[in-house]
């Protein structure tokens, strides 16, 4: 059932992004008197369509490829390559007998829309929930960091000062893009000494096989005291109760959640001895560990850090909102140049569908789910102004040409331009398919 679930999450926020993108090209071509003969999501390969219907000369519907969507705008070179259209002369309600500015916006109508889009959905949860987070400040007993933190010099219990030289004031700025993605650096305090360590600009390689707890985790060093135990679980077959602190684990000393969760980790599907403190008596338990590393019990709600909640109001939650969209926007722009330079293995960095579906995740969660639509649709706007023809940034490109000279392009060429970029996006989407496949091979 969550694999239903995931894969329905999916096909509804990538069918929203793509008709909501393919509605700013239709609005804009409609507003300049341009004829728009197709509104699909999804692609008619071969004219096979899953359901149509027409409406004031304009035919809807639903292809049977899930690779996006389409307008088809009359008078345009674009994926369907009608020829023939081309061939009769220009008609003035067609996109070629328009001004180059007119046709320009038209193009750029979709990615106005996703960036829309985006900020209005993040400016709607920022409205809504405001902002919620770890003060760095409460920090008690500093980081976990985990195989990739540890192996840039991290150590447990390291306590970051800075970012850069300057000192920050959420927890989650440890893990965010602008450390991965920047020659960052952190001031850390590890008892009496200060030392600088440097984020490599290689490290998303490294968290390719791992998610970002294996950099540093997302919550902060901590005590725990047992709290409520799952209904037959193995901590309550062991005798663990309510309260209980666990002080040993196969006669190894553990103070902090972290520490019993590598004892855990260490003993999959084996029996372990713990140290449990209770009543001010130390009380010896066996216990059985279940193949992924649990017992089955809750830590206490007390053990968590504290958490500062920043509410706003309807205008004043607009900029915040704007700036988590632009934010996602020129993360991903950086995330390119790195690919681009070499620092990013593209296969390391690059996700297709199956990853993206994870993402969703196999439960309905509606915050969630805004909120991954709202990164996604400007991801969508970053990737169509890329300059390759077939995309919109292609489109536009030759279109600022066609300005800079005073004439169009022959359409000889931006048909030739239209078959390569349409050879390279088969090619992208094959490498990105591939590596989701090869990703969860590779992983088993």
């Amino acid at each position: 059932m969550s694999i239903v679930i995931m894969v329905g999450q999916l096909i509804l926020g990538l069918s929203i992004l793509v008709i909501l993108h393919e509605l700013g090209h239709f609005l804009a071509a409609r507003a300049f008197g341009i004829r728009v003969e197709k509104f699909y999501l999804f692609f008619d390969a071969w004219n096979i369509s899953l359901f149509k219907f027409t409406y004031k000369g304009v035919e809807y519907g639903i292809g049977w490829l899930p690779l996006g969507g389409y307008v088809k705008i009359a008078g345009m070179i674009d994926e369907s390559m009608d020829t023939e259209q081309m061939a009769g002369p220009p008609q003035p309600w067609e996109f070629r007998s328009k001004p180059a500015w007119q046709r320009l916006i038209v193009m750029l109508g979709g990615v106005t829309v996703n960036i829309i889009l985006g900020i209005l959905i993040f400016w709607v949860l920022t409205m809504r929930f405001g902002d919620t987070y770890i003060p760095n400040s409460s920090v008690k007993y500093g980081i976990v960091p985990g195989a990739v933190g540890k192996k840039i010099g991290l150590q447990l219990g390291d306590k970051v000062t800075a970012i850069n030289g300057k000192p920050f004031e959420r927890f989650d700025d440890l893990t965010s893009p602008n450390v991965l993605l920047d020659n960052t650096v952190f001031t850390v305090q590890r008892g009496a000494q200060t030392l600088q360590i440097s984020i490599p600009k290689t490290i998303l390689n490294d968290l390719d096989d791992h998610d970002i707890e294996g950099f540093i985790s997302r919550l902060p060093r901590a005590k725990f005291v047992v709290d409520s135990l799952e209904p037959g679980s193995n901590a309550v077959k062991a005798g663990l109760q309510k309260g209980d602190s666990i002080v040993m684990a196969n006669n190894l000393p553990v103070v902090f959640w972290d520490e019993l969760q590598a004892q855990l980790a260490a003993n999959k599907g084996k029996q372990i001895d713990l140290g449990v403190k209770r009543n001010h008596q130390l009380v010896t338990l066996k216990a059985t560990v279940s193949p992924d590393g649990k017992l089955g019990f809750y830590r206490s709600k007390n053990d968590f850090p504290d958490l500062r909640t920043v509410n706003y109001g309807f205008f004043e939650s607009f900029p915040i909102g704007a700036a988590k969209a632009w934010s996602t926007f020129r993360d991903n722009a950086k995330g390119i140049g790195k690919m681009i330079k070499g620092d990013v293995n593209p296969r390391k960095a690059v996700s297709g569908p199956v990853a993206i579906a994870n993402l969703f995740g196999g439960t309905v969660d509606w915050v969630h789910f805004w909120t991954l639509v709202g990164f996604l649709s400007m991801v969508l706007a970053l990737m169509n102004l890329l300059p390759i023809p077939a995309l919109d940034g292609g489109h536009a490109v030759f279109l600022i040409i066609e300005m800079i000279k005073g004439k169009p392009l022959s359409d000889k060429f931006l048909e030739r331009a239209q078959i390569v970029g349409f050879v390279i996006l088969v090619c992208l989407m094959v490498f990105v398919f591939g590596n989701d496949i090869l990703k969860i091979v590779t992983k088993k």
